[in-house]
This record gives C-alpha cells, sequence and structure tokens, in this order.
C-alpha cells in the first residue's frame, strides 16, 4: 500500500529539516528583519542601508559576548558545571566555535505510513515463519511416524488408514509445502507419489467418492498447476500428478455412471471400478454437490470433457429440484435423485453445497453458466431469512438450523463447519477484489454490501466462539442464548470473555479437530476487506493451537474438551490440519499476490485451483 503524502516537502528534509530544528534568538530577529517586506522598504535609502548594518554588527557583539537567553533558560540546569573542553556551549558566552558551528542535520525522516508499513510487513512476516515451523513440526511427526499411512495418531506415534488408504496426508500437505517454499518436504511427498500412489490407486478397495475427490484428485490438480508453474520444482515431474490424478478420477467416475439418476453414489470401489451407495441408500446433499471445481479442471487439463460433463450433471439436476427459498435438506437419494428429509443447515452435510455455487460459478464464468448465480443469489436470501438470528444479551450474529424443514422450529445450533460461510459471503460480494476496488469502480449493489457486513458480523461470531473457552480453540459445535432458548452453566470457560453468556456449548460439542473453517474466512475477510483485525485473530488462534495441540514428538492432536485446562488429547490429526488450517493461516499472513483469489478458487478442501478464462491457455 503506498503511503500518504508527507507532513512536508522533500525540500524541507534536503533543507536539514529546517522546519524542526530549534532557532537561536538572533536566528528569529534576522529572519524577521530579512523577510522581503522589511527588506523593501529599509532598504530602500541609504540611511536605511546604514542602520541595517549597524543593527547586524550590534546583534553580532551581543551574540558573542553575552548569552542566548533562550539557551540560558533551556540549559539553566546544568548552570553550575561545565563539559571539558565546551563550557561555552553549556552556559556564558556563547562563544565563536558554537555561533559559528553547522547546526547539526538531521537524518531524513520517514512519513509514520512508511515507517510503520515497515514495521507491520516484518511482524506478520515473522507470524508467517512460525506458522510454517508449526507445518514442519507437523509434517516431521506424520513423515517419522506413519509415512504413507492416511493420518498421523501423534501421542501413540503411529499411522492410521481412514480414508481408504491412498496416502491422504501426503497428498494433502504437497500444495501447502510448495506455497511455503519447503523443497525438502516436496521432494518427500514428491517422490513417495510417484513411487507408491499408483499401486495404492489400483490395488486399494472401498473409498468416498467425496472426500477422495476433494483431498486426493483436488491435492494432485493443485500441486501440478504450482509445480509446472515453477521453474525449480523439487519434485517429480509435474505430468507425475496429473497421471495419477487421471488415474484415480477415471475409477472414481463409477460412483457417478453406476447410478441411475445424476447423483452420484457415495462409496466407489478402486480396484474393480464398482460403486454402491451408502448402507441407508442416501448421499450428503452436500457431498453429492461438491465435485465439481476438481472435475471441471480435470477436463479443462485432459482436453476430455467427461469429467466435467459427469460432474455438473449434478448441478443442473440440482437447479430442477424444488427448494425452500434456495435451501435444501441435507440428505438426497441417487436412486431416486430426489431430497430425503426435510432437516435444513448450513453445517454438516449441508454446508458446501452452498460454497460451490458461487465457486463453480466463478470458475465457469465464460461458459455462461448463470444459473448457478442465481441459485447461489437465491439461497444467500433464504439464509438470511430464515437461519440468521442475534444472541441474547450481545447480540452476536448467528445461523441456526431448521432441523423439520423451513415450516418446523428454529435450532439455535452452528456448527463450526458454518464458519465458512463468511469467507463464501464476502467471496460472492466482490469475486475476489478487494472491496477497495470494488466500491471505486462502482461494482457493488446494496445487497453485495449488506452481504459483506453479514460476513463480517458472521465471522466476528465464530472467532468469539474460540475466545469464549479457556483454551482459545472453538468447539465442534456451539449453541446460542436467544429468543426462545436459553441454558445456563454450559458456558466456555473463559469469564473474561464479553460473550461468556452468549454461547453455550454441550458436553458432547466440546471437542476441536483442528478444523480450518474460521481461518479460511478470515483469509478471504483479510483479502477483501485488508482490515487487520483478521490477521489479529488469525494469530490468536494460531497461538492457541501451538499452546494446547503441539505434540513435542512431532504432530498437533485434536482436543476432547476446549473448556478446561489443560485440556485431554485425541489420538489424530486430521489431514486438513496440514492441508487447510495451516495453509490458511500462511496465506492470511502472506502478501495479497500470493495465491490472488482473482485467479483461483480453493477447493473444498483448501487446493488453490486456476480460474478457468476464455484466453487462458492449456497447461
Amino acid at each position: 500500500m503506498s503511503s500518504k503524502t508527507l507532513p512536508y516537502s522533500m525540500k524541507d528534509v534536503q533543507y536539514d529539516n529546517a522546519k524542526f530544528r530549534r532557532r537561536s534568538l538572533f536566528q528569529v530577529i534576522s529572519h524577521t528583519f530579512f523577510t522581503k517586506k522589511v527588506k523593501r522598504e529599509c532598504m530602500a535609502c541609504s540611511t536605511g542601508k546604514f542602520l541595517a548594518l549597524l543593527m547586524i554588527c550590534g546583534l553580532t557583539y551581543l551574540m558573542l559576548t553575552h548569552a542566548s537567553p533562550i539557551h540560558s533558560i533551556t540549559n539553566h540546569v546544568s548552570s553550575f558545571g561545565t563539559h571539558k573542553g565546551n563550557n561555552s556551549i553549556i552556559y556564558g558566552g556563547i562563544g565563536v566555535r558554537r555561533f559559528w558551528r553547522k547546526p547539526p542535520r538531521l537524518p531524513p525522516r520517514l512519513s509514520p505510513d512508511e515507517s510503520n508499513n515497515k514495521s507491520i510487513a516484518s511482524e506478520w512476516t515473522s507470524k508467517q515463519e512460525s506458522v510454517k515451523k508449526a507445518f514442519i513440526h507437523a509434517w516431521s511427526g506424520y513423515k517419522n511416524h506413519a509415512m504413507g499411512y492416511d493420518e498421523l495418531m501423534p501421542l501413540s506415534k503411529r499411522g492410521v488408514d481412514g480414508l481408504g488408504g491412498l496416502g491422504a496426508t501426503v497428498v494433502d500437505a504437497l500444495d501447502t509445502a510448495m506455497i511455503m517454499g519447503l523443497d525438502d518436504v516436496v521432494s518427500e511427498a514428491g517422490s513417495w507419489i510417484e513411487q507408491h500412489l499408483p499401486e495404492r490407486i489400483s490395488h486399494k478397495g472401498q473409498v468416498n467418492l467425496f472426500e477422495t475427490t476433494i483431498r486426493v484428485v483436488g491435492g494432485l490438480l493443485s500441486s501440478y498447476h504450482l509445480s509446472n508453474s515453477n521453474p525449480t520444482n523439487k519434485g517429480p515431474k509435474p505430468s507425475v500428478y496429473l497421471e495419477n490424478a487421471k488415474n484415480l478420477a477415471d475409477r472414481l467416475l463409477t460412483g457417478f455412471t453406476s447410478s441411475p439418476t445424476a447423483i452420484p453414489f457415495s462409496d466407489v470401489v478402486l480396484h474393480e471400478r464398482t460403486a454402491h451407495a451408502a448402507p441407508d441408500g442416501l448421499s450428503s446433499t452436500s457431498e453429492a454437490t461438491t465435485l465439481q471445481l476438481e472435475y471441471n479442471y480435470l477436463s479443462f487439463l485432459t482436453g476430455d470433457p467427461k469429467y466435467s460433463a459427469e460432474a455438473m450433471k449434478v448441478l443442473e439436476h440440482m437447479k430442477t429440484l424444488p427448494k425452500s427459498e434456495g435451501l435444501v435438506p441435507i440428505y438426497i437419494s441417487p436412486t431416486s435423485g430426489e431430497f430425503s428429509g426435510s432437516n435444513i443447515r448450513l453445517g454438516s452435510r449441508g454446508d458446501s453445497y452452498y460454497e460451490y455455487l458461487i465457486k463453480v460459478w466463478l470458475q465457469q464464468r465464460q461458459s455462461n453458466r448463470t444459473y448457478l448465480h442465481d441459485m447461489y443469489v437465491e439461497a444467500v436470501k433464504g439464509v438470511k431469512r430464515h437461519l440468521v438470528r442475534k444472541s441474547k444479551p450481545n447480540g452476536l450474529v448467528f445461523v441456526g438450523e431448521l432441523p423439520d424443514g423451513i415450516d418446523g422450529g428454529f435450532s439455535p445450533k452452528m456448527d463450526h463447519l458454518v464458519c465458512f460461510l463468511p469467507g463464501t459471503l464476502a467471496l460472492g460480494a466482490t469475486n475476489g477484489i478487494t472491496k477497495a476496488k470494488a466500491m471505486e469502480e462502482n461494482l457493488l449493489t446494496f445487497e453485495d454490501l449488506e452481504n459483506l457486513k453479514l460476513a463480517e458480523d458472521l465471522a466476528k461470531t465464530c472467532f468469539e466462539m474460540y475466545a469464549v473457552t479457556s483454551t482459545g480453540l472453538a468447539p465442534e459445535i456451539a449453541y446460542f442464548n436467544s429468543e426462545g432458548y436459553s441454558e445456563n452453566g454450559l458456558d466456555g470457560g473463559n469469564k473474561t470473555s464479553e460473550y461468556i453468556h452468549d454461547i453455550v456449548i454441550k458436553h458432547a460439542d466440546r471437542h476441536n479437530l483442528l478444523r480450518p473453517e474460521t481461518v479460511e474466512s478470515l483469509f478471504i475477510l483479510y483479502r477483501i476487506t485488508e482490515d487487520s483485525k483478521y490477521r489479529e485473530w488469525g494469530w490468536s488462534i494460531f497461538e492457541a493451537f501451538e499452546k494446547y495441540t503441539k505434540v513435542e514428538s512431532g504432530g498437533y492432536s485434536s482436543l476432547d474438551d476446549v473448556t478446561v485446562l489443560p485440556p485431554r488429547r485425541r489420538d489424530k490429526m486430521e489431514t486438513f490440519f496440514l492441508g487447510e488450517t495451516l495453509k490458511y493461516l500462511y496465506l492470511l499472513f502472506s502478501d495479497s499476490n500470493v495465491i490472488p483469489l482473482t485467479e483461483f478458487v480453493f477447493n473444498t478442501e483448501a487446493h488453490p485451483i486456476p480460474i478457468i478464462t476464455k484466453d487462458h491457455q492449456k497447461e
């Protein structure tokens, strides 16, 4: 950001900062005498010239033989002693040496903005380095105790496969390491992918279509782009990542093609290339509708439209289904293609449906898929009308749930997962450019400004869900005292919080899984509003992670209860801690030209996918 105009001209700086240097009585009188007006009137006649010369000589004599009154007053404290070899400067006659001595030269002064910006930039660079060190610590624990497994169990120092055995942490963490410039980690993770992932893809069994797409396919595609754009890439050839993404996607497409409707089956058996529905026969609405960014980009890279065609059928089908003012139930049947039940929420099983409406539209704007933007706008209106409330007594804005649909009762329950929404609202309002630029170019409607204000209010609530607890870390789920709901004795433990009586945390909901949604929104809001409070909030959250979840032997642990000290730990480090949480924190403290929001959309696992434009050349 450019600095403001200096409060004085550069001419003043070059002239020894004369405006700011103390002047003696002689200088004051002589300056006054020789102003243009006095000079003109007094020097117009010979008598005036003589008197002027006489005055100058008299003043010179006085200055050489008597103390300057101003100087004597300034230094009266020192008048009973002398400084060695320089007593004429301290008191009494000012002395020839003092009179003729050149005034001290002051260093050029930076404007307040210039000096402040330098110190602030240094401060956030230092914090960014702290996040990078945390990533290295998390990776070292995984590499030493769980390399090749999906996840690290940091307390028991071993690995576990909970996501199909594709080495999910390796792939999820890779593009984070690339963004951070960690060449050693990039080399280690890239080598593992090159040597082991092809065999895993060919021989592993059942995986979840959604989780495997967002973590593994998304991670491979993002790593392909970043390594392909980096001439000093330390890993394998970029084509290794693309080939693995294509191989895996070819098997995952069975989830789409095996289904009798446009809604894919949730489970795929990789080595058999078969797919089937979940045991209850249903798919999560969010899972079925959060696959498009990845497959659109894969089709773009390979030139094969089949990936995008299958994924986009889902959203095209969603367009035709009946909705409640843009809001949809959290379950859908791949057999019938219809919604199941009436539960509406933006937490688990509902969240990323709304997120991908705007993100897929941003990615594919050249395709003129305006129906996606229309669905997003309608959904946001429905959220504001039916799900947004304020807490008591202090008015925190939160998003609740409708367990029995739009005509049923309201629940003041808000998952941490809902904290994706502030970032999505901000992105939808400005399409990724800064608020200042959007305002300058008159791009924001009243509704955009309203949505941006809601985004900021919700981000505050999400941060207060952290600040209200003893550990400074948020619970998985919070409730809010509000109209029609009140519960006491279930606070977060931080008695100094202003919102201790607004937020209710039930015993079953007090765990923390190192989730990224809040820091994701802080990152996006900082990029768009340029308000440093979002950085400050992010740093507070990071410090709490460092204090309470760091495991000395390597890695970070989830917590059982964020309201007590010391918190009990869970023996698990989710892949998204490296793939999302630490990535968003690092980017929060980075310059805005690092993965700019105008050129990338982040998939729901924080893997940056390039926005496809008409003049975008195939990589």
